[in-house]
């Protein structure tokens, strides 16, 4: 259970420069350490309140670092999605432009840019080097898979002169961001690690909203109303769709209400069968005799347990690795329709790697200013082993030490699945 000593945010010490932002010209609202976000905002009348509250994020009056003599660092890492680029430029023109930080360094290929012997040397960023990259999908820095040992990494930050570093990506680069800051205040050194969230599956705990989600719903929608377009065209039509969720259905449950025409969805969170009475395969037997057509959207990691186990059950980020559940789907739908001499005529479409490729939608690009510009707050006033995320609509500060290891999954007593379930019709398994 929480306590608040668990929302804690570490510090590097306390801050003794004025922030640069008291002289830029601009109005800048300052926000005060002790300035909460409740954890939960809804409560039964006549209880009694025992509040729980992250630390909310914003620009401080006075900073740690004096920003005429720092040095930053900007890392992605693991898979694509949508917003990258805005992080990155983002973060840069706050960094640079705002605070005035002299050199901001964009470190290649993901954490095995940070070890000397197996990444590139890092660039340093410009404003023209970073003008136009949010009009680009993916990342203009590289990213790759894995960790590196923590040592090897402050090493680097330490030849490098690095006094903050900012790490966008999932749980995995978290949990790396989280070692690294760890070996950082075991030697006493005084740098900022700082996470940006990011995940296309939005599955990071203490986190309503990951960037690119919203931008992959709507991609997502396009998809499957594409779908129901192919399999109403056709006898026997089934329009079947995977979409990206690991160990989160998401994606496949917001798209599935953003669209409107599915009638089966597959999540990790709620396990089914494929034969039997109350399988998916006499449901969808069903379904087409009684409307000749159906749509079906399936998340990558549902339906699991009906695949073989994998031999290298774990990739170099610690991800579990996954089955096909796709084409499996395709293959048993066709055989039982077969078997049963009725039509199936399956329309299967696999848009992940275009979805997650794609740029940044302009809730997401909003999002991701927010996210870049608190980030930046956040290492300015010396504090570490946190990422920035957005709770309750605020930005708040979340230590990493209780964000990793365990991702946020759908819970299928609330009411987004209870709305899935609605609107497609589709029973309980």
């Amino acid at each position: 259970m929480l306590t608040q000593s668990d929302l804690q945010i570490p510090t590097l010490g306390e801050p003794t420069f004025d922030s640069p932002l008291l002289t830029d010209g601009a109005t800048t609202q300052f926000t005060r350490d002790d300035r909460r976000v409740l954890h939960e905002i809804t409560y039964h009348e006549g209880k009694v309140i025992e509040p729980l509250g992250f630390e909310q994020a914003g620009a401080r009056e006075r900073v740690f670092f004096e920003a005429a003599k720092t040095k930053a660092a900007i890392v992605t890492c693991g898979g694509l999605c949508p917003g990258l680029n805005n992080v990155i430029r983002n973060l840069y023109y706050q960094l640079h432009s705002n605070y005035g930080l002299p050199q901001v360094l964009g470190i290649r290929y993901g954490y095995q840019g940070l070890n000397p012997a197996e990444g590139l040397p890092p660039l340093s960023l410009a404003s023209k080097t970073v003008a136009n990259i949010h009009h680009q999908g993916g990342t203009f820095l590289g990213t790759s898979r894995g960790q590196q040992d923590s040592s090897v990494v402050v090493d680097f930050l330490e030849s490098e002169k690095i006094d903050l570093l900012f790490c966008i990506g999932g749980d995995g680069t978290q949990k790396g961001a989280h070692a690294i800051a760890q070996e950082v205040q075991r030697r006493g050194a005084k740098i900022s690690i700082v996470g940006i969230p990011k995940t296309i599956d939005n599955d990071i705990r203490y986190c309503y909203r990951t960037f690119g989600f919203v931008t992959a719903v709507a991609e997502s929608e396009k998809v499957i109303d594409c779908a129901h377009v192919e399999a109403k065209s056709v006898a026997g039509g089934i329009g079947l769709v995977k979409l990206m969720g690991r160990e989160a259905g998401f994606i496949a449950a917001a798209a599935t209400l953003a669209s409107g025409e599915v009638n089966f969805t597959l999540i990790p969170e709620v396990p089914f069968e494929l034969e039997g009475e109350q399988g998916l395969l006499r449901k969808l037997e069903r379904r087409m005799a009684q409307c000749g057509h159906a749509v079906i959207v399936v998340a990558e990691g549902a339906g699991q347990h009906l695949l073989s186990e994998n031999k290298s059950p774990y990739d170099k980020s610690g991800n579990r690795k996954l089955g096909d559940i796709g084409l499996l789907l395709k293959q048993k739908i066709t055989e039982h329709f077969r078997k049963r001499q009725r039509t199936a005529n399956v329309k299967y479409f696999d848009p992940s790697y275009h979805i997650r490729s794609v740029p940044a939608g302009a809730a997401d690009s909003l999002l991701c200013e927010q996210l870049a510009r608190h980030a930046a707050h956040a290492g300015m006033a010396g504090k570490t082993n946190l990422f920035v995320g957005l709770w309750q609509n605020h930005i708040v500060h979340v230590p990493l030490a209780i964000s990793t290891g365990e991702v946020k999954r759908l819970d299928p007593s609330h009411q987004l699945w209870a709305a899935v379930l609605a609107t497609t019709g589709q029973e309980k398994w």
